[in-house]
């Protein structure tokens, strides 16, 4: 486990590599996430300042993009795709049903720490859905059934 002066330094290592890079912010969040699993909030004031932007910018670009966690991730992510192809076959349907099994609701991890339940926007693969993201593999025709299947295995 890293403590403050740690993630201070690795933040600073990852500050330097992209120094006298326009537009770096995305790039330093998107390295941030990499190193630790999310963007700790004690780094933006770090990470503003390297990008002479105020606090509240770099906070907001953080939170505006969804793959950016402003905590740690769970062992196993289920994202589930909320695109619109997805809804028409069922994707409502089997995100309440992940949100009552897991007991969560988006962008949360259970008490345990092994599951983490996000939305994702299209996976382009509208054909198959309702579809969703399980640790980085894609996954079509998701049914409540499979899904509950899927769960069992994280757990």
């Amino acid at each position: 486990m890293l403590d403050s002066v740690d993630i201070a330094a690795r933040v600073e290592e990852i500050l330097a590599a992209h120094s006298g890079t326009e537009g770096a912010l995305l790039p330093i969040l998107h390295s941030v996430q990499e190193s630790f699993g999310y963007v700790p909030e004690e780094v933006l004031p770090q990470i503003a300042q390297h990008q002479n932007i105020s606090k509240a910018e770099a906070y907001g670009v953080m939170t505006f993009y969804h793959d950016f966690r402003a905590k740690p991730a769970g062992t196993h992510v289920l994202k589930l795709c909320r695109a619109e192809s997805c809804q028409t076959m069922g994707a409502d349907r089997v995100a309440a049903h992940a949100k009552e099994t897991l007991g969560l609701d988006w962008h949360e991890t259970t008490p345990d720490g092994k599951i983490t339940l996000e939305p994702i926007f299209c996976l382009g693969l509208c054909a198959c859905g309702p579809s969703a993201l399980v640790d980085g593999k894609v996954v079509g025709r998701l049914t409540e059934a499979k899904l509950d299947a899927i769960v069992k295995g994280m757990r």
